[in-house]
């Protein structure tokens, strides 16, 4: 499958890469010469280059030599329920069912329909820089108090494709959670944030 095959590639050259075999602003061999190397069809190089560039891994243009990029500047996450100061694209509306973890975080009934959004942040740059998926019922209430619980996850094929990385990537997961004053969830969130462009700092007293 063709498919699998370019995206195994460009995983294998992303860890060659991490590992300095290349560095910042080398040049990688031609497609040729790693179609050769890998023993797949100079097309299916092509796809795999084409994917390290949507990813920011590679720059160059198509059909002319690529280059390892510099890492991206990193930000730090301190305040899980700021307003993003960037401009941002609403990717997703649809409601959704809610799932046994979400229905908990939001204590509801399993499969009860929920309003849904996912938002792309980008940075000054116009780079996707953070994901946001958010799940509530009825209207939006403004809240009292949050929580932020950090973990790690591998990327799905869509968040992958809307942060421009390889599917399968590690990211931070921030688990943010929104209550009223009485201590009841109004909201709950997945911020996914790539690994490469984050660290994660968030205040210890969060209740």
């Amino acid at each position: 499958m063709p498919d699998a095959r370019h995206r195994r590639i460009a995983a294998d050259l992303y860890r060659r890469i991490a590992a300095g075999e290349w560095t910042p602003g080398q040049a990688l061999p031609s497609r040729r010469r790693m179609a050769v190397e890998y023993g797949e069809h100079e097309q299916t190089m092509r796809l795999a280059y084409r994917l390290l560039r949507t990813a920011g891994i590679l720059y160059g243009e198509p059909r002319k030599a690529v280059y390892v990029a510099h890492p991206p500047a990193m930000r730090t996450l301190t305040d899980a329920d700021a307003d993003w100061p960037y401009s941002t694209e609403t990717t997703d509306t649809r409601p959704r069912p809610a799932t046994e973890e979400v229905a908990a975080r939001l204590g509801v009934r399993l499969g009860v329909m929920l309003r849904h959004e996912t938002v792309e942040c980008l940075d000054p740059g116009g780079r996707s820089a953070m994901l946001v998926t958010s799940w509530w019922r009825g209207q939006r209430r403004p809240h009292a108090s949050y929580t932020a619980e950090v973990g790690c996850v591998s990327l799905t094929d869509e968040q992958a494709h809307g942060l421009g990385l390889l599917m399968d990537a590690l990211a931070f997961r921030v688990v943010r959670t929104r209550f009223d004053h009485d201590g009841l969830p109004l909201e709950t969130a997945d911020l996914i944030l790539p690994m490469d462009r984050w660290l994660i700092r968030l205040a210890p007293k969060q209740t």
